[in-house]
């Protein structure tokens, strides 16, 4: 039996999209042919637990291509007797490529993001990027976007074995109108008659949320008492609570911080609306790869504002609100 094991740093309890996307991953195979090797972090243990395929937690909280690492996970893929090996995320931990196939590793997957992207646009990670599309036997790419910026970066070989591998959603965790919204409504005081537009996402420049506060005064002249819900967390809330101040909508944007994976579909369920106006920063090399929250918002029924930025229109085009 062929057994795949995961080298990721993007791993839940970690909240983002990598980390969605590299989970979604590991539960497309059969528990039997899954091993996880991630970094340590909070909260993990409850978490692994509860998952059907084995998960080893490095003693790192987070995993580089070193020497110790490659050591270390050498050894889980030995004892687990895999044969397959998938880079969650390409760079940096595709460089130990090498390493794994000589212990054992018949076929090795890098999978990329945006992050890859100005790997792939600055001169020394540029180089490094091409070292790990010739030691692995395939790249995949989650847009066309994202194949358009990094295949320049490889060799003609590696840039001929790119496959596309983006996103799904599991319509059965996000379902239309799946009954958790008027909880998240009323645990947030937000009146049931409201309307209420959602974002999820971190609390990050790229994703756009300053964007959303910043018109949220025209948003209520036309829609009196319309309501901002902000679902996450991240280095920008101060900045985000201070506009919101600024422009006194204490009673009309709502910030839950971060909430549990499981809880996303409800707090999609909350809104009428799904807006992220993400965009691209620092010269193109910062942008949204894909986003499959806009996925996971559609799923759930909701409408959809987005930003032009990276591989954003191949996500609108799945969800076929394009």
């Amino acid at each position: 039996m062929s057994r795949t094991l995961f080298v990721t740093n993007d791993f839940p309890p970690r909240r983002g999209g990598i980390e969605t996307f590299v989970r979604q991953l590991c539960d497309r195979l059969p528990p039997g042919e899954v091993v996880v090797h991630t970094a340590s972090m909070p909260g993990s243990a409850e978490l692994d637990r509860t998952l059907p395929y084995p998960v080893v937690r490095d003693p790192a909280t987070t995993l580089l291509p070193t020497r110790a690492v490659g050591e270390r996970v050498s050894a889980t893929l030995r004892r687990h007797r895999c044969d397959r090996v998938v880079f969650g995320a390409a760079a940096p931990l595709g460089l130990l490529a090498p390493t794994l196939r000589a212990a054992g590793a018949e076929h090795l997957t890098a999978v990329t993001h945006g992050h890859e992207v100005w790997w792939a646009s600055v001169p020394g990670t540029r180089g490094l990027l091409r070292r790990i599309g010739d030691a692995v036997d395939e790249v995949t790419y989650v847009s066309d976007y994202c194949r358009e910026r990094i295949a320049p970066a490889l060799s003609a070989g590696a840039a001929a074995r790119m496959v596309r591998l983006s996103p799904t959603v599991d319509p059965h965790r996000f379902p239309p109108r799946n009954g958790g919204g008027p909880e998240v409504r009323r645990r947030h005081a937000i009146d049931s008659q409201a309307l209420v537009v959602v974002t999820v996402a971190r609390l990050v420049r790229r994703k756009g949320q300053d964007t959303l506060v910043r018109i949220w005064p025209e948003v209520q002249e036309r829609f009196p008492g319309a309501v901002l819900l902000l679902v996450g967390d991240g280095p920008q809330r101060s900045r985000l609570e201070r506009m919101v101040a600024r422009r006194r909508l204490q009673e009309v944007v709502r910030f839950t911080g971060s909430v549990p994976w499981e809880e996303v579909p409800a707090h999609l369920d909350a809104g009428d609306v799904f807006a992220m106006p993400c965009r691209d920063r620092l010269l193109g090399l910062e942008v949204e790869a894909f986003g499959i929250v806009f996925l996971e918002a559609a799923a759930c029924g909701l409408p959809i504002v987005a930003g032009r930025s990276g591989g954003v229109a191949d996500a609108l085009a799945a969800t076929g609100q394009r």
